[in-house]
């Protein structure tokens, strides 16, 4: 059976040594943010998710969800109770500001708090993810009476939250939609149209859901630019607060799928149901993308969640597991055979698992401090960096995130052997649950060409120049140091890598945009690598500190310079090669026919 432990040491050595959480005592919700509190926070967050949520992962992808006659739904066993103990606890209030019921704390503690519970259960994890989602939308863009209405019981957990874009025409084209809102002349809209894949669509957690749903209104431009947000409750609320009929939204059918059994996936259908306006008329996909973004960094963090947990796992079953012999000779003589540890090659998976995940970690806790400091920052240009960072590194975060967490969830299967694909040992549900993260919220195919045909432009560059001279200078900082100017050098020549890639795009993507796209992937990836590298250089610099003053746990920070040097030695010089494929072109790409596909 699987086993879970949230790696709290790990965490905490990132918010104190590479977030820094303390440096921003003076902004709003930091100043709570002790490290007592936090280290309280992680601790019975851990212990929660570990005794409450984690024992039902493996029987709720068993079990799944149940649609009924009625279009009703309800979860897995177990699920109901260990949502309403989430939701008495106030887990789900972590992060949200005080105004609506929230404790305030920064995005970085709650996301902190968030990769446990998608480790414990991915599946259960949805359902308050999907809320929280909703929630930063309705407040960016939702009117003051709207936020009154529904964000209270949104953030306590109360009522959960969807959203609703792909149809069954339509993914990544918005633009091809058909749902109508058609105008009542009461300022409400009637909401017809039929939306597929939409996560905790319906259950039987909360009271009420609160579906902010993309259509199109009479005569609006038939493209992207003529969508608009709604919000659409399944049940009316009334001016008491209190609930009155169903509305006319109701669950098809729940999708077969792969992965995360636990979450029901629906087919929603809108027959007229009443909904409102969330923001202007035709900015419905702009008020979305603070939705998307948002559930875009989240799925990251679902990449990282799943790659921990599995390799926890193949770390314990590589302890166990004797097969064979070392290679040098038998490491212990008097057994029959030696653990799995001697052999390089699993060696080779389990080092790839454990620099990638925490350095994976290290990334998406430093990109929620952008987020929070986008928002909260004393001055506009601080605002204004974080809010550049940020959104240059969301489509890495996720894109490169997610194809790394499925890459150590196979890795994981692979270290059990053949016990890998046999369901009771828990890995392949493992790999079934960490392959959707990198398909939705925009594949990551359509991750990269964010990042090379909207990032990189945005604003003249500014972004990604920002981005450059950050890493530029933390290089020639720690080329002084000794123990870091080895890792230093070598991340300086995968940043060239990149520097180089981003160059040859300039050069010839205007005059072929088809080599942008053959190469998009494989430049998320480059900055993936080198923005990790950047996280790795920053934990083998505290490390080497700590050790030289002699804090914290020896054996743990020479995990930690090993590891760098692993990640400096094996990984970056992976930039290399994807920079040549770039500079490959897409002429050999793009060179077939269709029809030269086809078998013979």
């Amino acid at each position: 059976m699987p086993q879970y432990t949230p790696p709290v040491r790990d965490t905490r050595f990132v918010l104190d040594h590479v977030v820094g959480l303390d440096r921003h005592a003076n902004l709003p919700g930091f100043a709570d943010a002790t490290p007592d509190v936090v280290s309280a926070v992680l601790e019975e967050g851990g212990r929660f998710v570990a005794d409450v949520l984690f024992p039902l992962n493996l029987s709720g992808d068993q079990q799944g969800c149940t649609r009924h006659a009625d279009g009703s739904v309800t979860t897995p066993d177990g699920f109901k109770a260990a949502y309403d103990q989430l939701r008495e606890s106030g887990w789900m209030t972590l992060g949200a500001p005080e105004e609506f019921g929230g404790q305030g704390m920064p995005h970085t503690v709650s996301t902190a708090f968030e990769e446990y519970m998608i480790s414990a259960n991915m599946a259960f994890a949805m359902y308050p993810g999907l809320t929280h989602g909703a929630i930063a939308a309705l407040l960016a863009k939702g009117s003051d009476a709207q936020k009154a209405k529904y964000v209270p019981k949104m953030v306590s957990g109360e009522w959960g939250g969807t959203m609703n874009l792909t149809e069954p025409h339509c993914g990544t084209d918005l633009g091809l939609i058909k749902t109508r809102a058609e105008p009542r002349g009461d300022g409400s809209y009637a909401i017809t149209g039929t939306k597929i894949f939409i996560s905790s669509g319906e259950h039987d957690l909360t009271s009420n859901i609160i579906h902010l749903v993309l259509a199109k209104t009479p005569g609006a431009p038939d493209s992207s630019k003529g969508i608009s947000l709604f919000v659409v409750p399944k049940f009316m609320v009334q001016d008491d607060g209190s609930l009155g009929e169903r509305n006319a939204v109701s669950c098809g059918s729940i999708e077969h799928k792969m992965g995360i059994h636990g979450n029901s996936t629906c087919v929603m259908n809108y027959d007229g149901a009443t909904g409102w306006m969330v923001g202007e008329e035709n900015k419905g996909l702009a008020a979305m993308f603070i939705m998307m973004n948002a559930a875009r960094l989240g799925v990251g963090l679902q990449g990282l969640g799943v790659a921990e947990v599995a390799y926890q796992n193949a770390v314990q079953y590589a302890h166990d597991r004797r097969q064979g012999r070392a290679l040098t000779g038998p490491a212990e003589p008097q057994e029959k055979a030696d653990t799995l540890f001697v052999h390089p090659d699993v060696r080779r998976m389990l080092m790839e698992a454990k620099a990638l995940t925490e350095g994976l970690r290290a990334l998406c806790l430093w990109g929620a401090l952008q987020v929070d400091l986008a928002h909260k920052a004393e001055t506009e240009e601080e605002r204004e960096l974080a809010d550049d960072l940020i959104g240059l590194l969301t489509p890495v975060i996720k894109g490169y995130g997610t194809d790394k967490g499925y890459d150590i969830a196979t890795n994981a299967q692979q270290v059990y052997g053949g016990h890998g694909y046999i369901a009771e040992w828990g890995m392949e549900q493992y790999v079934r649950d960490a392959r959707i993260a990198m398909i939705y919220e925009g594949t990551n195919g359509v991750q990269a060409m964010d990042l090379v045909g909207r990032k990189l432009a945005h604003k003249g560059g500014r972004a990604v120049q920002a981005f450059f001279k950050l890493v530029s200078e933390e290089i020639a900082d720690a080329k002084n140091i000794e123990g870091a100017a080895d890792f230093a050098g070598r991340l300086e020549k995968a940043l060239g890598d990149l520097q180089a890639a981003t160059m040859w795009f300039m050069a010839n993507g205007m005059k072929n945009p088809e080599h942008v796209g053959a190469g998009a992937h494989s430049y998320m990836h480059v900055m993936g690598i080198v923005v990790t590298g950047l996280m790795w250089l920053r934990m083998l610099r505290a490390a080497l500190r700590l050790k030289d003053t002699g804090e914290g746990d020896a054996r743990f920070l020479d995990a930690k310079i090993v590891t760098a040097r692993f990640y400096a030695e094996r990984i970056l010089p992976d930039t290399g090669a994807l920079r040549r494929k770039i500079e490959g072109g897409a002429e050999a790409i793009m060179a077939l026919e269709p029809e030269m596909f086809a078998a013979a």
